[in-house]
């Protein structure tokens, strides 16, 4: 059964320097609290996983956590380029960053694949594009049933999965709801799966639509209130537009990103601090 534990403690026993870590979340409830977290705790040498890695991952690459990016679009949302994205792929620094690009597609199939245990996944896709040849993790294969060539995906299997949900009651189950991407998947592919929350309550009450993730299939759920910001978490508060404008300037020279990396990431201790620092309401 999950443990409820603290995010900095959830990090620190489960996550390694040389892990494949993917960190999902569509539109909302996107992980960042855990993506600063790994960078506090200095983890290096990363595989990266996100089907849309936006600011956090930004974020991971321009501190050094990264050796490798597996995805499917890369950008900030309504604003442009990530560039401390850019200045890794480019130019190599802080250090060169590997890229793996699939489809939105064939990313969601290969997390289907993990979560059900098999080696790959089929789709219809990468026909006509140079996708398939840069990735080893794609290949061309005969249907036994009607000859049609299609596009088999590696499984992923990420060492762990890292998901930001609403709420998680006092056993560790956990309820999320709203736009859901890959969350649930992503979860049942991760050999571990840490989960950070906006709330802890004495038992979850379903809501329409909600998906739920039992206990048992989550290693860590960790109360981190304001744990998506600057995306939103639906119900709780909304999507800060403006931090996005923001990023695109402070992202641009390497100076000013790690001056603010400094004060509002490193120099904090957790969420709570890191809200204060940008004078955020909690």
């Amino acid at each position: 059964m999950a443990e409820l534990v603290t995010l900095a403690e959830a990090v620190d026993e489960l996550v390694h320097d040389g892990d494949v870590v993917a960190l999902e979340g569509f539109t909302h409830l996107i992980p960042h609290a855990a993506g600063h977290e790994l960078i506090r705790q200095c983890r290096r040498e990363l595989t990266l996983v996100r089907m849309t890695p936006d600011v956090v991952y930004d974020q991971l690459i321009g501190m050094g956590c990264a050796r490798k990016l597996v995805f499917s679009w890369g950008g900030n949302p309504g604003v442009g380029s990530l560039h401390r994205f850019r200045d890794a792929v480019e130019t190599g620094w802080p250090v060169p960053l590997e890229l793996e690009e699939h489809s939105h597609a064939g990313m969601a199939v290969r997390y289907a694949a993990g979560a059900a245990n098999l080696p790959f996944g089929v789709l219809r896709g990468y026909a006509g594009t140079e996708l398939a040849a840069q990735s080893g993790s794609t290949a061309t294969i005969t249907c036994p049933f009607t000859g049609e060539e299609l596009a088999a995906v590696e499984a992923l299997r990420p060492d762990v999965g890292i998901v930001h949900a609403q709420q998680a009651d006092e056993a560790g189950n956990v309820q999320l709801w709203g736009i859901t991407g890959v969350q649930k998947e992503a979860v049942l592919a991760s050999r571990q799966a840490i989960v950070t929350v906006e709330e802890i309550v004495p038992e979850i009450e379903q809501r329409p639509g909600g998906l739920i993730l039992p206990g048992w299939v989550v290693a860590a759920v960790c109360l981190t209130p304001g744990g998506a910001h600057p995306s939103y978490a639906h119900g709780y508060y909304d999507r800060d537009n403006a931090f996005y404008v923001e990023w695109d300037a402070i992202g641009r020279e390497r100076e000013t990103f790690a001056a603010w990396m400094e004060r509002h990431v490193l120099g904090t201790a957790d969420v709570g601090e890191y809200h204060a620092s940008l004078g955020v309401a909690a």
